[in-house]
């Protein structure tokens, strides 16, 4: 088994780390739905579902909506200067060939929604796929989908982005797949390490651990990043989420399989670093193409417009290389105010400045009243537990 550093890290090293990781967590936290918002979502998702599963079309008779993309995988974020999500919705018709064309079954799905008054209003057509509107929440994007009889895993097709065929996809596969790999645990080293060390030094600041673990906050906080790099970028070429979940998922397994690491935050990083080695280059009819695979079905790859506008691999490429310099400075920085500055310019500076403000608050206030405690597998809390212990006055981040 690998090990990823070369040699121990301080203490203060390790604290100061194991901060900055949490850090990254609470500004996740920030760009996730508010509970409001889930529940505005989840109810409208619900309705869609019925009324569609309710039309008199024989073509849709037998229905089921499901619930993929960034929602189904956990990595959903706010984009940036608007408070609308993106709600990504299958809709997989049963009892349908590939025979049927496309088109016509993408607008039996839009001409059920017409019948529905409110959905009439803020429908909108897309490429092939469609999308209600819920101005200032979310937006549902409708996609219909039937079953693909050449693969074995279950997998489905769906419309291409001129309904003039059939694709190969699996977003039911995929999103197992990816919460199989999300569930892999990183081997750690904090006690190691401590070991190596004098016996009377401090045990390191566990990392708060959250429940959506560290591929779902890797690809959230590369989302975010990525956002910011082409928001003012006119061309459509900023690297698209699926291919950005499928690098970052694929290369946390093989790190999380391999090595051993000090601390979550270098699995972060790691993850980041190899995520090219699984863009593929074959040959395909004698030309060498870009490909990003859907491992769960034959025939699907993410990278397809790569090789049609080579504008997107560069844009790539060089997004990824930023992305990784600008969380491996967060990994060296020293300083709380040179943290937080590299923070706002990489991932926004009024994102950043609300999660610190609420994380000063809430530190401040456990300092003043003696509850600030140090929880074993939670990180800084002011909730007392039998394995808690209370924090002084410190600074980690060094001067």
């Amino acid at each position: 088994m690998n090990q990823i550093f070369s040699h121990p890290l301080t203490d203060t090293a390790i604290q100061r780390r194991a901060q900055v990781f949490t850090i990254l967590e609470e500004i996740c936290q920030e760009l996730e739905w508010t509970q409001t918002q889930f529940e505005k979502a989840r109810t409208s998702y619900e309705a869609v579902a019925d009324w569609l599963a309710g039309s008199s079309d024989p073509m849709l008779a037998s229905l089921h909506v499901y619930l993929h993309g960034s929602g189904a995988l956990g990595t959903s974020i706010k984009p940036i200067g608007r408070d609308e999500f993106d709600v990504d919705l299958i809709s997989f018709i049963l009892g349908l060939g590939p025979e049927i064309a496309p088109m016509c079954l993408t607008a039996a799905i839009g001409q059920r929604l017409r019948e529905h008054a409110y959905y009439a209003s803020i429908l909108e057509e897309k490429k092939r796929c469609w999308r209600l509107n819920y101005a200032g929440d979310f937006h549902l994007d409708i996609s219909p989908t039937i079953a693909n009889p050449n693969c074995v895993n279950g997998g489905e097709l769906v419309p291409d982005r001129k309904l003039r065929d059939w694709h190969a996809t699996n977003p039911r596969a995929y999103r197992a797949l990816f919460d199989e790999r999300a569930a892999l645990v990183p081997r750690m080293t904090q006690s190691i390490v401590a070991a190596q060390r004098d016996a009377a030094t401090t045990e390191p600041f566990p990392v708060r651990q959250s429940v959506k673990g560290i591929l779902r906050r890797t690809v959230q906080l590369l989302k975010r990043h990525r956002d910011l790099e082409f928001l003012h970028v006119q061309e459509e070429i900023a690297p698209i989420s699926i291919i950005i979940t499928t690098l970052a998922m694929r290369s946390y397994e093989m790190c999380v399989r391999r090595h051993v690491f000090v601390d979550e935050l270098q699995v972060l990083i790691d993850t980041i670093r190899l995520m090219p080695i699984f863009i593929e280059r074959p040959l395909v009819n004698g030309r060498q193409i870009y490909a990003v695979w859907n491992e769960t079905t034959q025939g699907e790859n993410f990278a397809e417009r790569w090789n049609e506008e080579p504008a997107r691999v560069e844009a790539f490429y060089k997004w990824h290389s930023k992305a990784l310099a600008d969380f491996e400075s967060l990994r060296d920085l020293v300083g709380l105010d040179a943290i937080v500055g590299s923070m706002k310019d990489s991932l926004g500076d009024k994102l950043v400045a609300r999660t610190m403000n609420r994380r000063m608050d809430a530190l401040n206030e456990g300092r003043k009243t003696g509850a600030l405690m140090l929880g074993a597998g939670v990180g800084l809390t002011t909730q007392k537990s039998a394995a808690s212990t209370p924090v002084p006055r410190n600074e980690f981040f060094g001067d």
